[in-house]
């Protein structure tokens, strides 16, 4: 493990301890902006991209709203979600 990704897993571990701390106090806000930061490191350190999420993110809307989505409208009645095909772990 290179010094620039031990650097980068302890800023990991700081932002997760501040989102925590922002949770505890009431400011869910903040505490989801610091989680984006915290995804964002975590796809870096575990090398996967933009694309990849996003395809993750659509696998994971429930059928038949990946097209409506992309076309930026609602859809109001609630499909049964399919299994994903891939996992997030930690």
């Amino acid at each position: 493990m290179g010094n620039s990704e031990q650097q980068l897993l302890s800023i990991l571990e700081d932002l997760k301890r501040c989102e925590a701390g922002l949770r505890a106090s009431g400011r869910e806000d903040t505490a989801h902006l610091v989680s984006l930061a915290v995804l964002e490191l975590r796809m870096t350190l575990n090398g996967v991209s933009d694309a990849e999420l996003k395809a993750l993110c659509d696998e994971m809307l429930p059928v038949g709203d990946v097209s409506t989505q992309r076309a930026g409208e609602a859809k109001s009645s609630a499909s049964p979600r399919r299994r994903p095909l891939l996992r997030l772990v930690k």
